[in-house]
């Protein structure tokens, strides 16, 4: 888990993306050209329309597994039928993400653990309330619950 954490923390800082596109694009991992994986760890790419982007926060790596991610998880399973009924979103999400596992590990090594195991998440520019679970379920107009 520390390996983990640790690669996770250096995959997360931008000046280290490049470097990390070259390690991982070789036939024995993603047998990916090198560019194409440059372009989505740094977030500058052409769109394939003509337009460039510089985004660099378009993906980014985060060694804590977050209950409130767990709990967005859970939402998407019951919105999309494989979950059916009254979930207790909290007590699965806890259950299954480590949370207090990986902030003791964070600390062995010199990383700061968040404070909380929950915070709110925008995911394809919507705002995600943990604490809101069916809310957030309820907004789509595109489900299968």
């Amino acid at each position: 888990m520390k390996a983990i954490v640790d690669a996770t923390h250096f995959a997360s800082k931008q000046e280290n993306r490049k470097e990390i596109a070259e390690a991982i694009a070789p036939k024995a991992y993603l047998n990916q050209p090198l560019t194409v994986l440059e372009q989505v760890l740094t977030g500058n790419y052409d769109d394939g329309l003509g337009k460039e982007h510089n985004d660099p926060d378009r993906i980014d790596f985060d060694p804590f597994p977050w209950h409130s991610m767990a709990v967005w998880i859970l939402t998407q399973m019951k919105r999309w039928g494989y979950v059916k009924g009254d979930v207790d979103y909290k007590a699965v999400a806890e259950q299954v993400y480590l949370a207090s596992e990986c902030g003791e590990k964070m600390k062995e090594i010199g990383y700061p653990p968040p404070g909380s195991t929950y915070q709110n998440h925008t995911i394809m520019n919507k705002v995600f309330d943990p604490g809101k679970p069916e809310e957030y379920i309820e907004s789509f107009s595109i489900k299968r619950t």
